[in-house]
């Protein structure tokens, strides 16, 4: 897969989704399972445009909404999926300006799109004037994707997002098709979990403002952990949340390596404790508590 960070001029035609495809929810998958099914029929090469930051994130940074993915984890899934050309297109006063003429030229003209490929409410273009049915009736191939439902819900990023912030992990499960997960670098610590008994994987993470926190029953590359994802309110001096993983039964070198947590279970919310033995007594509750899940065998 080629990733671009600026537009060239494509020669050979592509079909083109366009999103920003925060979490890759069920609805992303289908529009993404028809662009490849129709870049296969065709012999034309399968493509995305995204957006960085998000939008949302560029206007009203203090009020956007929680990410769900970085932008590494949404080209991991492109791949996945088979994309050959993702296309990050850099969200700037520029390009918000940007007349729906001026951005149907760089489709047709630069990136060849034989395909438009969007969501039954994509909006394009200054003050977002342009529609699905400005692209149809400029001559595009337009296919839309009408909405996908689950359980008389609309699937969005931002129902995910809610279930994900009430504890609904199950729910937002069903609507990822997978586990929530975050991914990041190991990266060395205080090491004060050492100290007290359960050794942590420091996990940097790129969500500057995830959409969960407190202490889950989680899976490290598949390996059965408990995680707290927060500020750690007992200990003073944490500028930012940190995502610390325990490993079961592990004792291993994860230092620098990236790695895939996934979320299965909340077990609580972060609290802040009298001091360092009640926080190591809680931390051994939370870690039976974890085993106890999924020895159960409750995670899917």
């Amino acid at each position: 897969m080629q990733i671009f960070r600026h537009i060239p001029h494509v020669s050979s035609p592509q079909a083109i989704a366009i999103g920003n495809f925060d979490g890759m929810h069920l609805g992303h998958q289908a529009l993404l399972r028809q662009l490849i099914a129709y870049a296969q029929t065709y012999r034309i090469v399968p493509a995305v445009m995204t957006f960085e930051p998000h939008p949302r994130e560029f206007f009203t940074p203090q009020n956007a909404p929680a990410r769900l993915a970085s932008m590494r984890e949404k080209l991991e899934y492109f791949a996945e999926c088979g994309v050959q050309h993702v296309y990050v297109q850099r969200f700037s006063h520029a390009f918000a300006a940007q007349s729906p003429a001026a951005f149907m030229q760089v489709l047709r003209q630069q990136l060849n799109a034989n395909v438009v490929m969007v969501g039954e409410d994509f909006c394009f273009g200054a003050k977002r004037a342009g529609s699905v049915q400005t692209l149809i009736e400029h001559g595009f191939n337009v296919i839309p994707l009408p909405e996908v439902q689950l359980n008389g819900e609309r699937v969005s990023s931002t129902l995910v997002r809610n279930a994900l912030a009430a504890g609904e992990l199950v729910k937002a499960h069903s609507l990822l098709g997978r586990a929530y997960s975050i991914s990041g670098k190991v990266v060395h610590g205080a090491k004060l979990g050492r100290q007290l008994g359960f050794p942590t994987a420091n996990v940097h993470m790129r969500h500057e403002r995830p959409a969960l926190t407190g202490v889950y029953a989680v899976k490290l590359n598949n390996l059965p952990a408990v995680a707290n994802l927060g500020i750690r309110p007992t200990l003073e001096g944490i500028p930012k949340l940190k995502l610390e993983v325990h490993v079961f039964d592990f004792n291993g070198d994860l230092y620098d390596q990236h790695v895939h947590v996934q979320f299965f279970h909340k077990l609580r919310d972060e609290q802040k404790f009298a001091g360092l033995d009640a926080l190591k007594a809680q931390i051994a509750l939370d870690a039976l508590q974890a085993k106890q899940y999924f020895t159960a065998g409750e995670c899917r």
